[in-house]
């Protein structure tokens, strides 16, 4: 298992963390997807590493844009 930590940018409700959620969720390997609100914070565990360009473009076409990773 391993666990990434991104910022998304643009979320301002409870829907917005949904789409974010349903999208980076649809990434192979993914198993577990936690947004936080407040702070942008997206949290991404998966089975296997997971590319920060998917996680980007899961992001942008739920309508939101990443800003950082680590």
């Amino acid at each position: 298992m391993t666990t990434s930590t991104f910022t998304v940018s643009g979320m301002t409700c409870g829907h917005c963390v949904s789409s974010v959620r349903e999208e980076v969720s649809g990434i192979p390997g993914v198993t577990t997807v936690e947004v936080d609100l407040p702070t942008g914070l997206l949290t991404v565990t998966a089975d296997v590493p997971v590319d920060s360009e998917a996680v980007s473009r899961a992001v942008k076409e739920a309508g939101y844009a990443m800003t950082g990773s680590s």
